[in-house]
């Protein structure tokens, strides 16, 4: 299977393909994890992007694509791939279709996770994460709580807020996306391989409901 996630910044999307990643043991390929990866390693994609990240915009859309096609055609991706982040406009959608073709494959199906921009706002502002790089928690200040005030309950390494989301990059995030990322649900609407889930709720029945959504596409 080929899975493409969308939903905005907070939405849910990143939990939600990490664990049907597991699920149905397919390669989660997250645009936000890897650029990240670049950065901390310092490669020449990494420094560039990262000017792109601090302000909150997107990165270019060469870079991703670059990133992407080199993953792609790794022999992990080639049972199927689940992919979270990319595309992020419908130039990126077009050169993911031309991705495909090359791997002479098709998405199975587009996930759109649907929140209330009000509540992504407070999801995104309160995220925190484990400055261990080899554990990574993440947590939320009001949703998931570490059990001692700024320390990781696995290591207990301090926690940091990343700088995409702090409160005076959100407004920016979710802009950008609206603008840019939005008009891919009536891209692949008109596929007919769009579903759109809640994801304003337990997230237990978010994943179920995307189960189902799946197994009536697949």
């Amino acid at each position: 299977m080929q899975i493409l996630f969308l939903g905005a910044p907070g939405a849910g999307k990143g939990t939600q393909c990490k664990r049907l990643s597991k699920h149905l043991d397919l390669q989660h390929l997250s645009s936000g994890d890897l650029l990240r990866e670049a950065v901390a390693a310092g490669t020449p994609a990494g420094l560039a992007a990262k000017s792109f990240m601090d302000k909150g915009v997107l990165v270019t859309d060469q870079i991703l694509i670059d990133m992407f096609r080199d993953k792609l055609h790794t022999p992990e991706c080639s049972r199927g791939f689940i992919l979270d982040g990319f595309p992020r406009n419908v130039a990126q959608a077009k050169s993911l279709d031309t991705l495909l073709d090359e791997l002479s494959r098709n998405l199975t199906a587009v996930i759109n996770v649907q929140v209330d921009e009000k509540l992504l706002t407070d999801r995104i502002t309160g995220r925190r994460v484990c400055s261990n790089k080899s554990c990574a928690a993440p947590y939320h200040v009001r949703f998931a709580p570490p059990k001692q005030d700024n320390a990781c309950d696995v290591c207990g390494s301090p926690l940091y807020q990343r700088s995409d989301d702090k409160a005076e990059l959100v407004e920016q995030r979710l802009k950008t996306y609206n603008e840019e990322t939005a008009p891919l649900i009536d891209y692949y609407d008109k596929r007919l391989i769009l579903r759109t889930v809640d994801g304003d709720g337990d997230p237990d029945a978010i994943f179920a409901d995307i189960l189902r959504t799946l197994q009536v596409l697949a």
